[in-house]
């Protein structure tokens, strides 16, 4: 199971619309994407995470956010000026969602999307960092082997070493550097402390590759460099190897779960056809593809005809079908990817070795999933996934 239910955790991702040092900084794109965008695509394939918040003051940003899958906190402008610090927006979150009465998470995780290669791995890596050393709050941070010196009005003073002294890297204390990317707070202490560090603190160490945090425009540019060397292994989530194909449910999946039916019992349910493309360029690859089924209407064969991709439809056991499936394909179940968006899905989701829920599918299953879409069905959800297994396979040569 991917998400687990122990330690509930939100992630709260600050992101105002005002910025002195790029103008409209959360929406500029790196390889397509806004930072905004970006930050909550790293959240959304965090397994530790069981929901994403964007609390901003700027209309633009909420769009892109929500438009990425994320719920939005709307900021009042007392909490979004220059002033204005990050626990400020933390804490404003926390109060909305007590107001409506939710409970509370065991666990807030606070992101920057500042810091363009944040990955879920370095999310789920704080996580458990905070969990598995019995810390009050976590950050990610990077091995730094410099020597830091302080420029003050007269001489430069050196810092984290004497000046008279150049000891070799093996032969000085470990240092690490803040990434600004990720912090974990236990939320009842982060309430009483207000401040992101307090208690006991841990420090989950990432890949100084990915050190980056945007401020300027040479921060931008730095990154738009970087970012076709990165962004493979950053956006796709763990893809199977060997990838011996993808298993969708249909309602609901392929289609928005609507149903037209006329005076004559004929049904009728809308498609995507961005969906359809898609999968013809898995078919291309080379990536087996399938419909798994309970419905017996004849519009799931006829979809699937046209798709040119096999049906298994009427399924009274779809465990079982798919595990039969995988034995037809010459496949390890754990080879394979499926996607669903509703409880008769758990098992499958469950046993996959990617198991995928829509936006919109049910909680519980979503609570199995290893990703969670950012479309619902019937709205593209078929073509994300499509795009993000064609790019790992891309990355993989």
């Amino acid at each position: 199971m991917a998400r687990s239910g122990r330690h509930r955790a939100w992630a709260v991702i600050p992101a105002r619309g005002g910025s002195k040092g790029i103008a409209g900084k959360n929406l500029r794109r790196i390889q397509g994407r806004s930072l905004v965008a970006r930050c909550v695509e790293a959240a959304r394939f965090a397994k530790s995470l069981e929901r994403v918040f964007v609390s901003t003051d700027d209309p633009a940003i909420a769009a892109a956010a929500r438009e990425a899958g994320a719920e939005i906190v709307e900021r009042p402008a007392s909490l979004a000026g220059d002033s204005a610090s990050s626990e400020s927006a933390l804490l404003h979150a926390l109060d909305v969602a007590g107001v409506r009465g939710e409970a509370l998470p065991e666990l807030l995780v606070f992101l920057q999307c500042t810091a363009p290669f944040l990955s879920a791995g370095d999310i789920d890596g704080t996580v458990a960092a905070l969990l598995d050393r019995a810390a009050d709050t976590a950050f990610a941070a990077a091995p730094q082997h410099g020597f830091l010196w302080r420029a003050g009005e007269g001489d430069a003073v050196g810092v984290n070493h004497e000046m008279a002294e150049r000891a070799r890297r093996q032969d000085r204390a470990p240092e690490l550097i803040e990434a600004g990317s990720v912090y974990v707070m236990r939320v009842d202490g982060f309430l009483e402390a207000r401040h992101r560090f307090f208690g006991r603190t841990v420090a989950h160490e990432i890949p100084a590759l990915r050190l980056l945090e945007i401020d300027t425009p040479d921060d931008l540019a730095r990154a738009r460099l970087l970012a076709p060397l990165l962004e493979p292994a950053l956006r796709a989530p763990a893809i199977p190897r060997p990838l011996g194909g993808l298993v969708f449910d249909f309602d609901g999946v392929m289609t928005d779960d609507r149903v037209v039916q006329d005076e004559n019992g004929v049904e009728s349910v809308f498609c995507s056809r961005a969906d359809g493309f898609g999968i013809e360029q898995l078919r291309q690859a080379g990536v087996p593809v399938a419909v798994l089924s309970r419905e017996h209407n004849p519009v799931v064969r006829a979809r699937c005809r046209k798709l040119g991709i096999e049906c298994i439809a009427g399924s009274g056991n779809k465990r079982d079908d798919f595990r039969a499936l995988a034995v037809r394909w010459g496949s390890a179940v754990e080879s394979l990817v499926y996607v669903g968006n509703d409880l008769a899905d758990r098992d499958c989701v469950r046993e996959a070795g990617l198991g995928v829920a829509v936006a919109d599918a049910a909680a519980e299953l979503k609570a199995d999933a290893d990703l969670v879409l950012a479309r619902p069905g019937g709205h593209g959800a078929v073509r994300e996934l499509c795009d993000i297994v064609l790019a790992a396979l891309r990355s993989r040569g």
